[in-house]
């Protein structure tokens, strides 16, 4: 039996962003699912259920900021990692203290997403253990 693929939901409105991710994020040997929107991500989770959630702050409709909380109230073990192409100390801040794993700047580098990736879902299994050990 094979070792079990980190599941990545990636949620961008921009398509290139999204296609970017995924292309880099397959090539990694992670399992990818994207979406370009909040409510088409939030729909999905039940069936997909990522390991890690890649969310861009800023989209029109619902926003990464939105997403991010109800994903923290409802699906405590997805990792979350934002991305955003409109830094602000204030909004990192928020992310952060809102349990973002990680907040990364646009045009996003590929090292440092893939060593987020892998400390975030790292730290979810570690708490995860930890959970079914109490």
């Amino acid at each position: 039996m094979g070792k079990l693929r980190i599941r990545i939901s990636v949620l961008d409105d921009d398509v290139s962003v999204r296609n970017a991710l995924s292309r880099l994020l397959r090539a990694s040997d992670f399992d990818v699912r994207a979406y370009g929107t909040g409510e088409e991500f939030l729909a999905a989770i039940d069936g997909f259920h990522p390991h890690c959630a890649i969310i861009d702050l800023h989209m029109p409709g619902m926003s990464g900021r939105e997403v991010q909380r109800l994903v923290a109230k409802t699906e405590s073990d997805i990792a979350v990692i934002v991305i955003t192409g409109h830094d602000s100390s204030k909004s990192r801040t928020e992310c952060l203290s809102d349990g973002a794993s990680a907040y990364l700047t646009k045009p996003v580098d590929e090292m440092l997403l893939l060593t987020a990736i892998h400390d975030a879902t790292a730290k979810q299994a570690t708490l995860k253990r930890k959970q079914a050990i109490h």
